[in-house]
């Protein structure tokens, strides 16, 4: 598809992507950039062998409105966001790096596209970790997912966000993990009180945890 951010950079670093095992797929949230995703969070999880991928945002921001907003109303910034995490999966496995060994991690914005992309495109994946994210939509069905051929065969999912997150309701959260175990994954889901929204030191550690796993 042609959409706002399918003329955007693809950001690589860390190993080439020719000569690793794992590919880690940064998705920004609003406001950010994919080089800022890649420095601030990709070089605490990076580690030989593993290559950072993170898709760039037209000005910056993947859709226009809040994730809890009809879905038609992020359109098509919401579709095109969800085309570009595709391509850059695409782009590892492309250059020799299995799905199974393709981590998606995504922060606000970045974690409801991943969370997004991985319950429509159910398989096995390297692990998926939402950041302050879930679900698209005004309400999420789950017969909207599980309708879709695939499962995710025990794919490593990981949830963390804040109990008073002022842009993630802790109640999409767990609609979202649900939906996810339903699917197959095997969800972990942390909720932080007080953080507000942002990510701490757990949900790092648990990061570094999946990377280590896929090596």
């Amino acid at each position: 598809m042609t959409g706002p951010h399918q003329d955007q950079p693809l950001v690589t670093a860390g190993t080439d992507l020719d000569d690793a095992a794992v590919a880690v797929v940064l998705t920004h949230g609003r406001g950010a950039s994919a080089e800022s995703i890649v420095q601030q969070l990709g070089r605490e999880i990076h580690r030989d062998g593993v290559a950072l991928l993170a898709p760039q945002a037209a000005r910056s921001t993947w859709y226009p409105n809040s994730f809890l907003a009809p879905v038609e109303r992020n359109e098509p910034g919401r579709s095109s966001g969800l085309q570009a995490v595709e391509n850059a999966v695409e782009t590892a496995v492309d250059a020799g790096v299995p799905h199974e060994r393709v981590l998606l991690v995504g922060f606000s914005q970045g974690g409801c596209l991943s969370s997004e992309f991985v319950a429509r495109t159910p398989r096995r994946y390297g692990g998926l970790a939402v950041l302050s994210g879930g679900l698209i939509g005004e309400t999420v069905d789950p017969d909207d997912y599980l309708a879709v051929e695939g499962d995710l065969d025990g794919t490593p999912v990981f949830l963390g966000c804040s109990d008073v997150d002022p842009h993630i309701p802790e109640e999409r959260v767990h609609a979202t993990a649900e939906i996810l175990d339903d699917l197959g994954g095997d969800v972990t889901t942390r909720i932080y009180e007080g953080m507000g929204h942002g990510v701490n030191a757990d949900e790092l550690d648990h990061l570094d945890g999946l990377v280590a796993d896929l090596l």
